[in-house]
């Protein structure tokens, strides 16, 4: 499975933007999805995630409130959300399922600055 994601960019504080992650060679339907995201410096963290069915959906303390996670199967993809960002949003940003991981894919950066 070779997992993509894109969206990122820069924006203001008080900004969104809507991350969208795919696959090729795999589908997502089958497993528990999560938004992961890494900071200069800093160990890749965990952000968000959801159930099989979509029903279920859990966040970190940091972004609760202002980012959503979702996903659709049909399209084989999974979508985070993100709103009121902040500075220390910044990272890059990946999807992969949750637990044991597929091959981690080139993330997508987000910056988050006036």
């Amino acid at each position: 499975v070779q997992l993509v994601e894109s969206g990122g960019g820069l924006v203001q504080p008080g900004g969104s933007l809507r991350l969208s992650c795919g696959a090729s060679g795999g589908i997502f339907r089958n497993y528990d999805m999560g938004w992961y995201r890494q900071a200069p410096g800093r160990q890749r963290e965990w952000v968000a995630s959801i159930n099989i069915r979509g029903t279920i959906t859990n966040y970190a303390d940091s972004v609760k409130g202002r980012f959503t996670i979702s996903r659709d199967d049909a399209k084989n993809t999974v979508s985070l959300q993100m709103n009121s960002l902040k500075p220390e949003d910044t990272a890059v940003y990946y999807c992969n399922r949750v637990g044991v991981p597929f091959v981690w894919g080139q993330g997508t950066q987000v910056t988050v600055s006036s």
